[in-house]
């Protein structure tokens, strides 16, 4: 059985290639990325496409049994582009594709949830078979802060009390190789969250215990947070999208306590403790 990956290259994909390199021969695996050089050193056979170049992908895609369809890193763009893979997996007789879906899309107030309900709609209707991954926030989208905070003497956000069930990438990779290697995973649409949720509160206070630092957490307006990443030198756009992605946890967005992560990989989600201690290393 031939396994492909797309954006194997980025960091979810480049962790997903590598432990499945645990589970099946490196023969049978293939990872898809805009750029053959960078897939050169993954070890597996490499091949060129991007989500936007239908024929490219077809060519990519021929011979796979499985795809692991990682979503795509351009909001506004991304429902066409999931498309173009879906059809181009379609005339290449992939059997099922596995899809890195948002934590409760269908009901999520964050702004990116759209783009992914309808990436699963499509799924669903495309006649193949498929797993959904709703996967929840990584826990290294916060600790990549702590540097920051450390600078600053205070860790920013528009949380507010929002509980945040984040695991590790490298959980959300594991539970990828799970469902790409077990076909008993078709049709099921799997919730994917840590065992223990946080508030950035509850964050600050540990990144303060392991660096023997006083950094508190500091709570201000949405606006006030998107502007000061905006000085911090990020992308106006995207500065605006993280901030009102914490306002969106402040309204329980990234919080879910079903488990389901744990049970798929079969062992406790990194925890928000280790995670920090792996930042600060």
């Amino acid at each position: 059985m031939t396994i492909a990956v797309t954006g194997a290259t980025g960091q979810l994909g480049r962790l997903v290639i590598n432990k499945l390199k645990q589970k099946v021969p490196a023969n049978d695996i293939v990872a898809i990325a805009r750029s053959a050089e960078r897939v050169n050193g993954l070890g597996v056979a490499g091949r060129t496409a991007d989500y936007t170049q239908p024929a490219a992908l077809d060519a990519a895609l021929a011979g796979v049994d499985t795809l692991l369809l990682i979503s795509g890193n351009e909001p506004g763009q991304r429902v066409a582009q999931h498309a173009n893979v879906i059809n181009a997996a379609k005339k290449a007789g992939v059997k099922r594709i596995v899809y890195t879906s948002l934590l409760h899309a269908d009901n999520s107030p964050l702004n990116l949830a759209p783009e992914h309900l309808q990436t699963e709609l499509d799924l669903k209707s495309s006649g193949l078979a498929y797993t959904i991954l709703r996967n929840g926030w990584y826990t290294e989208n916060y600790t990549g802060a702590i540097a920051p905070a450390l600078a600053n003497n205070a860790f920013y956000g528009s949380a507010g009390d929002g509980k945040i069930a984040s695991a590790a990438r490298e959980d959300y990779a594991e539970a990828a190789v799970a469902a790409l290697t077990d076909d008993s995973h078709a049709g099921k649409t799997y919730e994917l969250s840590g065992d223990n949720a946080y508030t950035l509160a509850e964050l600050a206070a540990e990144i303060s215990r392991q660096t023997g630092k006083n950094i508190p957490y500091v709570n201000i307006p949405e606006a006030d947070y998107a502007a000061a990443l905006k000085g911090a030198g990020l992308p106006e756009g995207f500065a605006a999208a993280l901030a009102s992605w914490d306002v969106g946890a402040s309204q329980g967005a990234l919080f879910d306590d079903a488990g389901q992560l744990s049970k798929l990989v079969g062992h406790p989600t990194t925890t928000m403790a280790e995670s920090v201690k792996q930042a600060l290393a």
